[in-house]
């Protein structure tokens, strides 16, 4: 009874590692068959080196009773020879060899095999009848399982829920995993002793993940033999667990894109601030533009947010990414349409550096130095403060004085809009420099004593002096 509360805790403890600490799992299904013969060691170790967590196998029972690592009852497909497993024993089947010459293997030969690489693990699935043929395979399993001590090395996956299901009896804590071909087969009863689903990615979508993950469910994707690598630019916006792909290396790559990145739902509208377009992405972790693009000053919905390597991207409702940086929420025209195309100068005593984002300031560009002004293309208030992007990158706007709203009577368009904002929406960081060396009779002077009144900032204490003499 002690061995067996033992061997129970263990498993139990090997179940709530994977379940909470597995992160993005990446698994070479039949192992990385678009490089190499399927299910052949030659195959796993290309996955494994390719980056793969796991790799994918399959069983079928011999006559004999061993396990025979085969997607295919009949190996006519994979060896050249018409032989159905079940129907011959394995010394037979032995001297059958695949594409690369490989013998046909048995789960007990792969297990010893890598016994001294803890690093490789195995996704199994359990190949049934629609009779829930052969009986005894799980038994078979478990006792293969047990002998290499593979538990903490093992997930379990399989179409057949009879399957699942006497696995769970026969040891529990082996995460298991239910394949998903029909919306159809996922019901309460095969949740119950199931630690995740893996979904074809025709059927998987946000709305299913998160009903499974608020059932602490872990959600794995497969696709057909025909998969195409370019399904993972926007599979990979899913907040799915893992997947099992015939592409591990491209799996690893955007594994590595995702570690470290936090996603969060946003849900808001918001207005793009931007002398120019944006360019949309298929997703944030790898610079693949669209030929779409978000024109100036569009206003956008907002679905969620990613951040990777300290630059933000929104994503929209189309499910496009662009990058947050000139994303502004609650901004009507008249907060930014007075500023843009306006230049800018050094506030005296302002931080000089140029920054590569205004939402994560921590790379330095450049420097904007004394007197020389750069244009405004583009704002963000997003995190509370006022930052300007220019041709050089970007500086917080009470570093800066700006040029150019210098009401006369002919006002422009941007100094309108400005007045026309209540004070308190107004930026106070105004030069006078440019109305000052102007003639007088240009200067409106209810502006001037607006100025004076709402003590803004000037570019000189000599600005306040001849201020003054007005």
């Amino acid at each position: 009874m002690v061995k067996q509360m033992r061997k129970f805790s263990f498993f139990v403890f090997a179940l709530i590692i994977w379940v909470t600490q597995s992160g993005f799992t990446v698994v070479g299904h039949r192992g990385n068959p678009v490089k190499v013969a399927e299910e052949t060691i030659a195959s796993f170790d290309s996955a494994f080196s390719d980056g793969a967590d796991y790799v994918e196998l399959d069983l079928h029972v011999s006559k004999d009773n061993q396990l025979v690592i085969s997607h295919d009852r009949d190996l006519q497909r994979i060896t050249g020879t018409s032989a159905i497993v079940s129907q011959n024993n394995f010394a037979y089947l032995s001297t059958l060899h695949q594409a690369n010459g490989e013998p046909m293997h048995t789960l007990n030969q792969i297990f010893a095999y890598y016994a001294e690489r803890p690093e490789t693990k195995f996704l199994i699935e359990t190949k049934k009848t629609k009779y829930n043929n052969p009986k005894n395979m799980e038994q078979l399993l478990v006792e293969t399982i047990e002998q290499y001590h593979m538990a903490d090395r093992v997930l379990v996956h399989s179409f057949s829920y009879k399957s699942l299901k006497s696995l769970s009896k026969l040891m529990p804590g082996l995460p298991l995993i239910f394949i998903v071909g029909s919306l159809k087969r996922i019901n309460f009863d095969v949740l119950s002793y199931v630690d995740g689903i893996n979904i074809s990615s025709k059927l998987v979508n946000s709305k299913l993940i998160s009903q499974l993950h608020s059932l602490n469910k872990k959600v794995f994707v497969w696709d057909e033999m025909q998969e195409n690598p370019a399904q993972w630019n926007w599979l990979v916006n899913l907040p799915i667990d893992g997947v099992v792909t015939n592409y591990p290396s491209t799996g690893f790559q955007y594994k590595l894109a995702k570690d470290g990145t936090k996603e969060y739902r946003v849900d808001r509208d918001a207005v793009v601030v931007s002398k120019a377009p944006l360019t949309t992405r298929v997703n944030p972790y790898v610079d693949l533009g669209t030929n779409k693009t978000v024109p100036p000053f569009r206003k956008v919905h907002v679905d969620s947010a990613v951040i990777v390597n300290h630059r933000t991207f929104y994503q929209l409702e189309n499910g496009e990414f662009i990058p947050a940086d000139t994303v502004n929420f609650n901004l009507d025209e008249r907060n930014y349409l007075p500023y843009i195309n306006q230049k800018i100068i050094l506030k005296a005593g302002g931080a000089n550096s140029l920054y590569d984002n205004p939402l994560t300031p921590t790379k330095v560009v450049g420097k904007l130095t004394a007197n020389t002004p750069l244009s405004i293309v583009g704002m963000n208030t997003s995190g509370g403060e006022t930052w300007f992007e220019t041709t050089h990158g970007w500086i917080q706007g009470k570093n800066v004085l700006i040029y150019g709203i210098f009401p006369d009577e002919h006002a422009d368009l941007s100094t309108q809009i400005f007045f026309a904002q209540k004070p308190a929406k107004r930026l106070s960081n105004i030069s006078l420099q440019q109305a000052i060396v102007a003639p007088l009779n240009q200067l409106n002077q209810k502006f001037i004593k607006y100025f004076a009144i709402s003590n803004l900032a000037f570019s000189s204490i000599n600005d306040r002096i001849k201020l003054s003499k007005f």
